[in-house]
């Protein structure tokens, strides 16, 4: 596919599992002559440098480098900071594109103006999802969640602020529920196997390419011990991490096992101190390149985020999953469907729970199987390449000229 280079501009939220996922396509969009722009906090921004892209900062409100606590704990507390940073950096991105407005915009799901300028603009908007996406019939059950919100003074005050929001905008024709949740085009970073009543999908909206991974050197290396028999990797993601209890039962589970090497990522709200004496074969990071020691691993107990599941799936590594928060429970149970790996829910975390599961993961021959199959299934989606060529599809005037969309 030929075109002439265009403007694309991609808008995220300062979280790893909402940039890491779209940094190989617009790597490759950028080296295909494109020029990208990449709206994103301070935090992130030679990240996206480093993938081609021109950052244009803004400042977010979002609580995404502060305690995890600071999410609250009901759907409201979880929902009401995406709307109150919009509300905010939407005048901000403005500005950035003032007499430079792309041709193209792509955005993630925590990107709640980039529709909104996309519309201003009059360009089109291509959602990148990151996780899993909206099925036919997915509103019935959305409800269900939903209709008690509606019915307090904060939940009417919250769709009331969204729908004025919307409105002063031009976007009259767009309801707040489908904003996001039911974008015009959709590419899906993830594996068709990973996404809950398939089936159910309207293809001509949303098409899945795999995970986009690339060789994430930047990160660094890693280098699997010459004796280790077995290699465990243990990561609850960037996020949910303030855990030093789970860490501790890791340690009691594994610690001093013969022939077990193990690799645990115990994030930046948890100090090393809580976890006790550690064992010689147990090596502890506040953060690792996940993707190179996946990529040598034998067993991964992950807390089932989208990216970090994924991640195993393409690695073909059998996956412990003990899901924190948010859609990872229900991740955790598609990974068990599919024969990758065994659902462990946090409530049911003991030291010997853990050693039983990862070792029967590490010794079972239709495991290894079954990640050998998925892993083929994934790499034949097309990852990055195919993820390129769908949104050269969406640019202006190529539509016309033979783009593909499915």
């Amino acid at each position: 596919m030929h075109r002439e280079p265009a403007h694309i501009a991609m808008f995220s939220i300062a979280a790893h599992g909402h940039v890491n996922p779209s940094l190989e396509v617009i790597r490759e969009l950028a080296a295909r002559g494109h020029r990208v722009t990449y709206a994103v906090p301070p935090a992130f921004a030679d990240l996206v440098a480093g993938a081609g892209a021109e950052p244009r900062p803004y400042t977010s409100t979002l609580p995404l480098d502060e305690d995890p606590d600071a999410w609250g704990t009901s759907l409201l507390d979880n929902v009401e900071p995406f709307l109150d940073d919009a509300i905010q950096a939407l005048p901000q991105q403005l500005a950035a594109y003032e007499g430079d407005e792309p041709d193209l915009v792509l955005h993630d799901i925590g990107a709640y103006p980039a529709p909104v300028l996309a519309h201003r603009w009059g360009v089109p908007a291509v959602q990148l999802s990151p996780c899993m996406v909206a099925w036919e019939g997915y509103e019935e059950v959305a409800e269900q969640m939903w209709a008690p919100v509606r019915e307090t003074p904060r939940g009417r005050a919250y769709f009331a602020r969204y729908r004025a929001w919307l409105d002063e905008h031009g976007m009259t024709h767009t309801d707040p529920d489908r904003l996001i949740g039911r974008p015009r085009r959709c590419i899906a970073l993830i594996p068709s196997a990973m996404q809950p009543e398939a089936h159910r999908v309207d293809r001509s909206v949303y098409t899945f390419t795999g995970p986009c991974l690339g060789d994430r050197s930047h990160q660094g290396t890693w280098r699997r011990p010459p004796d280790a028999e077995k290699v465990l990797l243990i990561s609850l993601g960037s996020a949910f991490t303030k855990e030093p209890a789970f860490y501790r039962r890791c340690v009691e589970a594994f610690g001093g096992l013969e022939g077990l090497h193990v690799v645990l990522q115990i994030g930046r709200f948890t100090d090393e101190a809580e976890l006790g004496e550690v064992p010689a074969n147990i090596e502890v990071h506040r953060w690792v390149p996940q993707l190179a020691v996946l990529r040598q691993a034998d067993v991964f107990v992950t807390h089932a985020g989208m990216g970090s599941s994924q991640e195993g799936l393409a690695c073909g590594v059998p996956m412990l999953a003990v899901p924190q928060a948010a859609d990872q429970t229900m991740n955790a149970e598609m990974l068990q469907g599919l024969g990758v790996g065994r659902h462990l829910p946090k409530e049911e975390v003991t030291a010997d729970r853990l050693r039983d599961l990862v070792l029967a993961l590490a010794d079972d021959p239709g495991v290894r199987e079954r990640c050998a199959a998925v892993r083929s299934d994934v790499a034949g989606e097309g990852g990055t390449a195919r993820a390129a060529d769908l949104i050269e599809a969406e640019l202006p005037g190529l539509s016309d000229a033979g783009g593909v969309r499915a």
